[in-house]
Formats: C-alpha cells, sequence, structure tokens
C-alpha cells in the first residue's frame, strides 16, 4: 500500500527574471513501513523534496498524496495540523532546549498531539533509560541525536524525515543512528526517509531515490536490503 504519492510536483522559485527549479516534475512512490533514501549531491533538491513531504513548503504544481489525501492543495493551517499529526522530524543539528532535560524536550512535544506515545517508553526503545533526566550539554551528540528522534517517533508520528540525520557525527556514531532508524522500520514500521549524499546508505535501503538538478534521474527498490551496521563504509 502506497503511504505517499508524489506526482509530477515542481517547485519553481522566481529569482528576478530567472526561475529556479528546484524540483522538477518530480514522481515517485512510497510504500508504508519503507527505510527509504534519497541521495544527491548538494543543492541538488533532495531538502526541497523532503520540505514538501512535510508541509513545510507549497508545491508550484502537481499533487503530494499523502494516506489519500492531497496535501499540495492544504492552506497554512491545514498544513500545521498535517505536520503536528503525521510527521516527525530529525535534522542534522538537533535542536533541543537547552534548559530541558531529555524528557523534558521529548514530553514537550508529545503535549501538542492526541494520540503520542509515553515518552519514557520512547526514551528508553533509543538507548536512553538511564539518561533522561540530563541536560543536552550533559550528552554526547549521538546521545543528543537520539533524543532528537525519541522527540519525533513519541507523537506517533505516520513518517520520520531525517535530513542528514548523522551528518554532525563521527563515523561509527552515525552508524548508530541509522541502525536505530532502520530498526524503527523494520520492527515498528514506522515509513523512514533518510536524505544523504553518502551512496554508501543505498545497500541498506528499501528504495533509493536519485535527484540531480531538482530532476529525479532513478528510481531503485532494494529486494535485498543489508543492515545498516553491515555497510562498507
Amino acid at each position: 500500500m502506497n503511504l505517499i504519492e508524489f506526482k509530477e510536483v515542481t517547485k519553481a522559485y522566481e529569482l528576478g527574471a530567472t526561475k529556479l527549479l528546484a524540483a522538477d516534475r518530480i514522481s515517485f512512490t512510497i510504500k508504508e513501513g519503507e527505510f527509504v533514501v534519497v541521495l544527491g549531491p548538494s543543492g541538488a533538491g533532495k531538502s526541497t523534496v523532503l520540505n514538501l513531504l512535510g508541509g513545510m513548503d507549497y508545491a508550484s504544481s502537481g499533487k503530494i498524496i499523502i494516506q489519500g489525501k492531497n496535501i499540495a492543495k492544504y492552506k497554512d493551517d491545514e498544513l500545521t495540523q498535517y505536520r503536528a499529526a503525521n510527521v516527525g522530524f530529525v535534522f542534522q543539528f538537533y535542536n533541543l532546549i537547552p534548559t530541558l532535560t531529555a524528557l523534558e524536550n521529548v514530553a514537550l512535544t508529545k503535549e501538542i498531539v492526541k494520540n503520542g506515545v509515553d515518552v519514557k517508553e520512547v526514551l528508553a526503545s533509543v538507548g536512553l533509560a538511564d539518561h533522561m533526566n540530563k541536560f543536552p550539554s550533559q550528552l554526547s551528540g549521538g546521545e543528543q541525536q537520539r533524543v532528537s528522534i525519541a522527540r519525533a517517533i513519541c507523537k506517533n508520528p505516520i513518517m520520520l524525515l531525517c535530513d542528514e540525520p548523522t551528518g554532525a557525527l563521527d563515523i561509527e556514531t552515525g552508524i548508530m543512528i541509522l541502525s536505530l532508524l532502520q530498526k524503527l522500520s523494520r520492527e515498528q514500521k514506522k515509513t523512514v526517509i533518510i536524505v544523504s549524499h553518502n551512496a554508501a546508505i543505498a545497500q541498506a535501503a528499501d528504495k533509493v531515490i536519485r535527484i540531480r538538478n531538482g530532476k529525479l534521474t532513478e528510481v531503485i527498490t532494494n529486494e535485498t536490503p543489508i543492515d545498516v551496521s553491515e555497510v562498507n563504509w
């Protein structure tokens, strides 16, 4: 079952007399529970696609169908509700509130939704059962990123959108974070979409979407994805 359908989606920016196509008639589908990687060099349009999926930007044309509803037609208030109820965001930088503990950072997000997951259970599921009462400054980079992942999944979203989630981490810690995201897809059937410029991760993805210069160049369905820990980095 397709959770997401991108249909001929274009995002154009007007720069004086010039039109910049950040996304140029892009089409793809993503099934519920898939572990998906969007690959491409810097400036390719990867983050534009993620922003459109997350309801953080408007498409110039085309359809963005999520669970049968075309969010490309949504107005500001509808997109706000869509983001709050359906999307968990994980960014390169953790964006934690420094004066709140890990527990409080996650609990703050849960308060905005109706069907959130127990905060302590979520923190335990990402390996932070013993760090709940620590402040961000008392946590390593990998631990802070795990708090941000817990914050994203505590509201029980239909998808996790991850923009270069290991960009600020060393290789070993990055592998740990990617393994956690893959585990969420495998065991909790979360749809996880990761934007990256690192092609090695493609070996672990159920689906690889390649973008260059705002255009879709390739969609590959991987019938035999490997575990992130087995990827030759």
